[in-house]
């Protein structure tokens, strides 16, 4: 099955908003295996976006657009994909309740320009919209679909989810399943020449490499016609993967979008541990990654960030004299502030961050992007320098994620 995505909207044309739903829905269809071959963006023209629809119908299974639902003049999606299909629009009572009772429900007044959004292709399927007043539509005609979805990612992500995932699933009659192995501490070319063979090589399940800052994740994929048949080839392929990769996987899971500090939050209320931060050139980050994850108050007891060096001393009682003779970045006051940490705050693992994430600040001995990471446990306490490159961003987002690795393995009791 072939798709292609239509983005509608002058300012994503105009670069004035990211286009994040293409990335997000690109994702998707490949975990479906829907196979994509062409992504457009067009902006609020008609005769530009009727061309658009025609032509992704002439060359693809389902064309899925997103934006150009609500209740203005310019919002004219729906519209010329009826054109486009050659289907009449009419006014659909079922989608005119969803319209009215999100106003109702949210105790706002309706205009009546909104009933536009109740005005749908003949035959239309309705996909409801729980965080907007926008509902969607899948429209069909000759074996060709038209899914159209709306522009904000809050609303389309929760409506492709509960209502387009399984049509396209139903369509396709296949199941893909994936699995994705998540990796620390081993760069995309490494792990590349480690795993090519099996990745050229194995056809179904397949095996892909996708890599954000400072992590690899594998996905394993199988096509196959119940979910059931899927668990011993993925496991055979997974088995191999491990035998090649040794312990830098992390993290084995279904979801696309699992992250470090969930992993480690899992891996401290598994083990009944508590962790405790403090932060300087990091700025709470980890803490805030950490409190992301739903559950994170069982486990999460506090989060200091100590930036200036009297903070160190009062908060967590790094002394003066070792500020004073190694520098804030240094082991000296990275083990402090851990050791001080784990005596106030009552965590079992307390993790301390220190460094110069740049572009001002370092200096020969200590150039940007030195950081220390110092953990304290009943074990006893230990410090690591890191050497991070790039942009302050990126060392800060690097650091982060050291540290929330220090942070699962110390859960996990492993050695560090």
């Amino acid at each position: 099955m072939i798709a292609e995505i239509i983005a509608v909207g002058t300012e994503l044309l105009m670069g004035q908003v990211l286009n994040t739903n293409g990335q997000y829905l690109a994702r998707r269809l490949s975990e479906a295996g829907v196979t994509l071959h062409h992504q457009t963006t067009v902006g609020d023209n008609p005769q530009r976006l009727e061309e658009a629809v025609r032509q992704a119908l002439s060359r693809a299974d389902v064309v899925i657009t997103t934006g150009g639902l609500g209740p203005t003049a310019d919002d004219i999606t729906k519209e010329l994909c009826a054109r486009a299909l050659d289907l009449p629009m009419e006014p659909n009572a079922e989608a005119e309740a969803m319209v009215r009772g999100w106003f109702v429900k949210n105790g706002r007044p309706m205009t009546d320009n909104n009933l536009r959004q109740a005005v749908f292709p003949r035959g239309a399927r309705i996909l409801p919209n729980g965080y907007g007043t926008a509902p969607g539509c899948i429209a069909e005609k000759d074996g060709k679909a038209v899914i159209n979805l709306p522009g904000p990612p809050r609303e389309l992500i929760p409506m492709y989810e509960q209502s387009v995932a399984p049509y396209l699933a139903a369509r396709s009659g296949a199941h893909l399943v994936s699995r994705y192995l998540r990796i620390f501490g081993m760069g995309e070319s490494q792990v590349e020449s480690l795993t090519g063979d099996l990745m050229r090589e194995s056809v179904n399940p397949t095996l892909a490499p996708y890599c954000s800052t400072g992590e690899v994740q594998l996905r394993l994929t199988m096509r196959c016609r119940t979910p059931e048949e899927a668990a011993p080839h993925l496991d055979r392929l997974e088995a191999q993967v491990r035998q090649r990769l040794g312990d830098v996987i992390y993290a084995v899971t279904d979801r696309p979008d699992d992250s470090m500090e969930r992993a480690a939050v899992e891996a401290l209320r598994a083990a009944g541990k508590t962790v405790a931060t403090a932060e300087s050139c990091t700025g709470g980050l980890i803490a805030s990654r950490l409190v992301n994850v739903p559950g994170a108050s069982q486990v999460f007891l506090q989060g200091h960030v100590t930036y200036a060096n009297r903070a160190k001393e009062s908060v967590l009682g790094v002394r003066h004299e070792t500020l004073a003779g190694f520098g804030a970045v240094s082991r000296e006051t990275a083990l402090e502030m851990a050791e001080g940490l784990f005596e106030r705050s009552g965590a079992d693992i307390c993790l301390s961050v220190t460094g110069i994430a740049g572009p001002d600040g370092g200096t020969p001995d200590k150039p940007v992007g030195l950081v220390w990471l110092g953990l304290c446990t009943a074990r006893g306490a230990r410090a690591q320098a890191l050497h991070l490159t790039g942009n302050r961003e990126r060392i800060r987002t690097l650091a982060a994620l050291h540290g929330l690795h220090w942070i699962l393995r110390a859960a996990r009791g492993q050695d560090i």
